[in-house]
C-alpha cells in the first residue's frame, strides 16, 4: 500500500473487507492483525489486549439490557403496551400513527436496541397503522424511525458503550438523553400531517379498531382502565431502570440485572406467558445478539489500539481541527461522517472507529462530552434509516415483506424532521443539561 502508515493501510484494508462483505468484527479484527504485523508487533499482545479491552464492568450491561428486551417482548409486554396506548391516544389526530411513535418511544426505554425494537413492534404497528388508513411502507417507516430512537432514550446500549469509551458516567448520559428523545420523537410527529391516509380503511378502523380487545364492549374509560391495568407493569420498566439508577439505587449495569429479573417475575408470576421453552429460546436469541455485539467490541479494542500507537488519532483530529476555525462546522464535518458511517456500519462498530479521533476533538474545543455523547447516539441512530442500506430498513423489509426501495422512499419524511431536531440539539446544548441540573 505504498507509502501509507500502518494505520492508514489499516483502514483502506478494513474498507475493503467490509465492500467484499465479510462481517464487521472479522473486518476489524483482520485489518488490526494485519497493521501490528506490518508495524512489527508480535501476536503474543494480541490476547492481552483483547482482554484488557473487554474486561470492563460496564460491559456487562449490553448482554443484559438485550435479554431484558427480549424477555419484555416474549413476555407480551409490547402487545399491551400497544392495546393501552390505542385506547389512551388512538382517537387523536393521526390516530395510529400517534400510537406507533408513543409506543416506540417507550419500548426504546424497554429494549436499547434499534434492530431488536423494529422486530418486537414492528408487526404490531404496522398492521394497526395500515387498519388506520396509512400507507403500509410508511408504517413500516415509522417503526424504523421510532426504533431507532432506543439508542438514544435510556436504557441506551450505545449510550453504555459511548460511557465505557469516553469514560464518564453512564447514569448522566441516561439522564441527558431523555428530553433529546423525547424532542425527537416530537419531530416525528410532524411527518404525519403529510401523508394521505385511505378514508374507507380509516372509517373501518374506526368500527372496529377496538374488536381483537377482551374489553372491547366496555366505556372508554373503562377500556382505558382495564388497557393500563394490563400494561402497567410495563409502563412500569422505564421507572423501575432509570429510578433506580437516577436516586442511586444500583449502578446502570446492575439496573441491566435489575431489568432480566423484572421481565423474569412479570413474565412468570404476573402474565404469565414466559414458559420455561420460551425463557430458554430468549436466552438463546439473547446469547446470539450479544455474541455479534462483544465480537465487535472484543476485535474493536485491537482495531483502536493501532489507532492510538500509529498516533492516527494525533493526525486525524488535527486534520478535523485545520478544517476550520468554526466549531460548527467541524460539528457539521462530524455529523456527515456519521451519517455516511451509519449507513454501512452498526454504531457500536462506528464508535470504536470514530471515537479516538472524535473524543480529542471534543476536548480540544471544550465541549461538553455529555452533549456530544447525546448528539452523537442521535446521529448514529438517523443512520439506522439512512438509505441505501440503514439496518432498521433491511430489519423492517423482513418483518413487513416490503421492499427496501419502498420503505426507504416513506422513510424521506422522517430523515427531514429528525434532522430538524439534530438540528435542535447541536445548536441548544441545554437541552441536555435540564434534567442533569435539576437532579442536582
Amino acid at each position: 500500500m505504498g507509502d501509507m502508515g500502518a494505520g492508514t493501510q489499516m483502514l483502506v484494508l478494513f474498507g475493503v473487507l467490509l465492500v467484499i462483505r465479510v462481517p464487521v468484527a472479522f473486518a476489524l479484527g483482520l485489518s488490526a492483525l494485519y497493521a501490528m504485523w506490518v508495524m512489527g508487533f508480535g501476536l503474543d499482545l494480541v490476547g492481552d489486549l483483547i482482554a484488557s479491552g473487554i474486561a470492563k464492568f460496564s460491559l456487562l450491561a449490553v448482554p443484559f439490557f438485550i435479554l431484558a428486551g427480549i424477555l419484555m417482548g416474549t413476555a407480551g409486554m409490547a402487545d399491551r403496551m400497544i392495546r393501552f396506548f390505542r385506547v389512551a391516544v388512538g382517537g387523536l389526530p393521526g390516530g395510529m400513527g400517534v400510537v406507533g411513535v408513543v409506543v416506540a418511544l417507550f419500548w426504546g426505554a424497554v429494549s436499547g436496541s434499534g434492530p431488536a425494537s423494529v422486530a418486537a413492534i414492528g408487526p404490531m404497528i404496522v398492521r394497526g397503522m395500515a387498519d388506520d388508513g396509512y400507507p403500509r411502507p410508511f408504517a413500516a417507516a415509522l417503526v424504523c424511525t421510532g426504533a431507532a430512537l432506543s439508542i438514544v432514550i435510556p436504557p441506551s446500549i450505545g449510550l453504555v458503550i459511548y460511557g465505557v469509551i469516553a469514560e464518564i458516567s453512564i447514569g448522566s448520559l441516561f439522564i441527558a438523553a431523555i428530553l433529546p428523545g423525547l424532542l425527537m420523537g416530537a419531530m416525528m410527529l410532524l411527518a404525519l400531517p403529510f401523508v394521505a391516509r385511505d378514508r374507507a380503511a380509516r372509517k373501518s378502523s374506526a368500527l372496529h379498531a377496538m374488536a381483537p380487545m377482551p374489553y372491547a364492549d366496555q366505556t372508554r374509560g373503562r377500556q382505558l382502565w382495564l388497557s393500563f391495568r394490563d400494561a402497567g407493569w410495563g409502563l412500569l420498566t422505564p421507572v423501575v431502570i432509570l429510578g433506580g439508577i437516577y436516586l442511586g439505587v444500583f449502578t446502570p449495569t446492575e439496573a441491566a440485572v435489575v431489568a432480566v429479573v423484572y421481565a423474569i417475575f412479570v413474565g412468570t408470576a404476573i402474565y404469565r406467558t414466559l414458559t420455561p421453552r420460551l425463557l430458554f429460546d430468549a436466552l438463546t436469541d439473547a446469547a446470539r445478539s450479544s455474541a455479534v455485539v462483544m465480537m465487535v467490541v472484543t476485535f474493536a479494542s485491537l482495531f483502536g489500539w493501532v489507532v492510538t500507537v500509529d498516533d492516527l488519532v494525533g493526525t486525524y483530529s488535527e486534520g478535523l481541527l485545520s478544517v476550520s476555525d468554526a466549531p460548527w462546522v467541524i460539528l457539521l464535518v462530524m455529523a456527515v461522517i456519521l451519517l455516511i458511517a451509519g449507513m454501512f456500519m452498526d454504531a457500536i462498530t462506528i464508535m470504536f472507529i470514530s471515537l479516538p479521533i472524535f473524543l480529542p476533538v471534543v476536548r480540544e474545543l471544550q465541549w461538553d462530552p455529555i452533549w456530544f455523547g447525546v448528539f452523537l447516539m442521535i446521529t448514529l441512530a438517523i443512520g439506522l434509516f439512512t438509505p441505501p442500506v440503514g439496518i432498521n430498513l433491511f430489519v423492517a423489509a423482513n418483518i413487513t415483506g416490503l421492499s427496501l426501495e419502498r420503505i426507504a422512499a416513506a422513510a424521506v419524511p422522517f430523515l427531514l424532521t429528525s434532522a430538524l431536531g439534530l438540528m435542535a440539539v447541536a445548536l441548544w446544548p441545554e437541552v441536555t443539561q435540564y434534567l442533569l441540573i435539576w437532579m442536582r
